[in-house]
C-alpha cells in the first residue's frame, strides 16, 4: 500500500450505551464526491438506521464538488474515508502520488450514457452521428466520450458538442435544441419525469452497453487512516456494505434516511435516484464477484480505459497498487 455551495454538514451517530454510560465512539469524516443525493443514501443509511452507532463510529459528512476534490480532501487528511470515482484515482496516483487507496468498489459499472428522446430516431450510439449532443462541463462522462465514440466508429469531429450547466441538460432535451445530452444513469427517473412532463418517451443508451466497462465510483481513504486506524476502517467498511445491502432491499427507508438528514430533499426525489443508482451496484457484476469487491481483470481493464482516456502510459501503473481487499467484510 502507497505512502449545492452549502457549509459542511455533520450528521453524528447516536451514542452506544453499555453499563448504563455511554461508551466512546471512534470518529470518522466521510467526504462525499458531490452533494448529497439518492445515489449517496448508503452513509446516510449508516447513520440514520444506527449501523454506524453499532460499530461504535460517531460519522460526520463531508459534501464535495467532485472526485478530484473528494481525493484531494481525504489526501490532505481533511476526511477520512468517502467516495470517488476510481478512474479519478487512477490518474490521481500516476500524476500527482496521493497516498489514496480504494477499499470496496461502491458501483461497478460506469454511470455514462447517452439520454435523447424517442422522436430524434436515436435507437443506437452509432445513431448521435451527424448529431447535436449537450454535456456538463465537469462530468468525468467527458473523459471517456472520445473511447465509446472510437469504439462505435466515431470522432468527436462527428457530433456537434456543446457544454451547458448541468440544470439546462434536461430543457435542452427537451426543447429540442439538442438532439442528445450526456448525462449518468442516476438521473434516469429525473429525466423520464421531464420527458413525460413534455409528452415525450425518454431513449436512454447507456456506454457499458457499448464496450465502455468499468469500475466507477469506489470506497477510498487515506492511507495514513488505514495505518494509523486498520480496526476503525474495518468497522466502517463492514457497518457501509452493511448499509449498501440495506438501502438496496428497503429504498423507501433509504429515502428516508436522506431527507432526514439533508431537508432540502424530499424522500420521493431521493427514492427515484437511489433506485437508479443502486443498478450500477448491484447487478451481473456483483452477482458473479461480490458486493464491494475488486475483480482482478475487471480492475485492470479500467485502468487500460482510463490510461487511453487520458493519454497515460499503461506501465505507469499497476492498478493492484491502488486498492486494498484486506478490509472488506467475509460475504
Amino acid at each position: 500500500m502507497r505512502m449545492l455551495d452549502v457549509k459542511s454538514v455533520a450528521f453524528a451517530a447516536a451514542a452506544v450505551v453499555a453499563g448504563g454510560a455511554a461508551q466512546a465512539q471512534d470518529k470518522v469524516t466521510y467526504q462525499l464526491d458531490w452533494l448529497p443525493g439518492g445515489d449517496k443514501a448508503p452513509i446516510y443509511v449508516c447513520i440514520n438506521e444506527g449501523f454506524c452507532a453499532d460499530a461504535g463510529l460517531e460519522v460526520t459528512i463531508e459534501p464535495g464538488r467532485g472526485s478530484s476534490e473528494a481525493i484531494t480532501k481525504i489526501a490532505t487528511g481533511t476526511s477520512d474515508i468517502g467516495s470517488a470515482g476510481i478512474e479519478a484515482l487512477m490518474a490521481a496516483v500516476v500524476t500527482e502520488d496521493v497516498p489514496v487507496t480504494a477499499v470496496a468498489s461502491i458501483f461497478n459499472t460506469g454511470p455514462h450514457a447517452f439520454y435523447t428522446t424517442a422522436d430524434k430516431g436515436i435507437a443506437s450510439i452509432t445513431d448521435v452521428k451527424g448529431k447535436s449532443v449537450a454535456t456538463s462541463p465537469f462530468t468525468s462522462s467527458n473523459v471517456f466520450l472520445p473511447l465509446v465514440l472510437a469504439e462505435n466508429g466515431m470522432s468527436e469531429a462527428d457530433i456537434t458538442l456543446t457544454k451547458a450547466d448541468p440544470g439546462a441538460l434536461g430543457p435542452l432535451l427537451m426543447t429540442g435544441q439538442a438532439d442528445a445530452i450526456i448525462a449518468w444513469l442516476t438521473d434516469v427517473s429525473r429525466y423520464t419525469g421531464q420527458a413525460e412532463e413534455a409528452g415525450k418517451e425518454i431513449v436512454i443508451l447507456p456506454w457499458a452497453d457499448a464496450g465502455l466497462e468499468l469500475y466507477s465510483a469506489a470506497l477510498v481513504a487515506s492511507d495514513s487512516f488505514l495505518s494509523e486506524r486498520p480496526d476503525v476502517v474495518k468497522r466502517f467498511v463492514e457497518a457501509f456494505m452493511k448499509s449498501l445491502q440495506f438501502a438496496y432491499d428497503n429504498p423507501d427507508a433509504a429515502a428516508e434516511a436522506v431527507a432526514a438528514q439533508v431537508p432540502e430533499l424530499s424522500a420521493e426525489d431521493v427514492k427515484g435516484s437511489w433506485l437508479d443508482a443502486s443498478k450500477l451496484a448491484f447487478n451481473e457484476v456483483s452477482d458473479q464477484f461480490g458486493l464491494g469487491t475488486f475483480d482482478a481483470d475487471r480492475l485492470a481493464k479500467t485502468w487500460v480505459r482510463v490510461a487511453a482516456s487520458q493519454g497515460m502510459d499503461e506501465a505507469a501503473l499497476d492498478p493492484e497498487t491502488i486498492i486494498d481487499r484486506s478490509f472488506l467484510p467475509e460475504m
